[in-house]
């Protein structure tokens, strides 16, 4: 199958609280690089390679922060339309932080997952991402997954593949097929659900980015260009999210309630 990679190591998770002020789960598209190169006169690249500065920095500071999950869109199905040279570039900056950070990484007792379709990817580094897995895989302080080749419509569509080979095969009945069911053959499926979505460069969108996860979410956009974004924008986004009342289909009364009684 095509997604055979997906599920290299999986870990069992806690489910993350529904009531916090602080978000359990961060997904953040890193929108931005290539303006900000130009803005500042440099050519792309250069975009491109601060960019991996500003994720450094974000996952220390998720760290600090003890926010147990962050999930990254590094590269998605469509960024294969780019041109050419710097699709070459985002293909040669994930192998290089492959080879160099993962050490650092798993010193840190970062797990790090690798989430999408990674048939299209070299053998070199299919075969990176499964030894960084395998590495990092019994780490707990910070769950990193990272999205490359990655789209919410195919992530649905290769979960329906799986359910509808398990029918054809007699193991599952359609009728008992439920959303929980679709859920446990999403490529995140030993994740909880994002509490806070991030977008930096002004976009309004979610891209494609983790459709089915993010039903619930709360999206924060930023008008940042993602390799100035630091740890205040983190704050800021942390912040607003804490005014937020999450409702989950209730009204604010009966969440006003259940929080109070679980507080007593």
């Amino acid at each position: 199958m095509e997604n055979d990679d997906l599920r290299l190591v999986p870990t069992p998770v806690a489910a993350a609280p529904i009531d916090t002020d602080l978000p359990q789960h961060i997904a953040v598209i890193m929108d931005g690089n290539g303006r900000w190169a130009t803005r500042n006169g440099l050519p792309r690249v250069a975009g491109h390679r601060r960019g991996v500065d500003a994720v450094k920095a974000l996952v220390e500071n998720c760290a600090r922060r003890k926010i147990p999950y962050l999930t990254l869109f590094a590269f998605s199905s469509e960024n294969w339309k780019r041109p050419s040279a710097e699709v070459k570039l985002l293909l040669e900056l994930l192998t290089s932080v492959l080879e160099s950070e993962v050490r650092k990484l798993h010193e840190n007792d970062v797990c790090l997952r690798i989430i999408g379709n990674l048939s299209r990817f070299s053998p070199r580094v299919r075969l990176l991402i499964r030894n960084a897995q395998e590495l990092t895989r019994s780490n707990s302080s910070l769950n990193l997954t990272v999205a490359v080749n990655y789209g919410g419509r195919w992530d649905v569509t290769q979960a329906c593949r799986q359910i509808a080979q398990q029918v054809a095969h007699g193991d599952i009945d359609p009728a008992a097929i439920s959303k929980d069911t679709v859920a446990r053959h999403m490529s995140t499926s030993e994740l909880p659900e994002p509490d806070l979505f991030i977008r930096t460069g002004g976009e309004r969108r979610i891209s494609n980015f983790l459709l089915w996860q993010m039903a619930y979410t709360e999206l924060y956009f930023t008008d940042t260009l993602w390799p100035d974004f630091t740890d205040d924008d983190l704050a800021k986004a942390i912040e607003s999210f804490a005014h937020r009342q999450r409702r989950f289909g209730q009204t604010s009364e009966q969440v006003t309630a259940a929080h109070r009684a679980q507080n007593a």
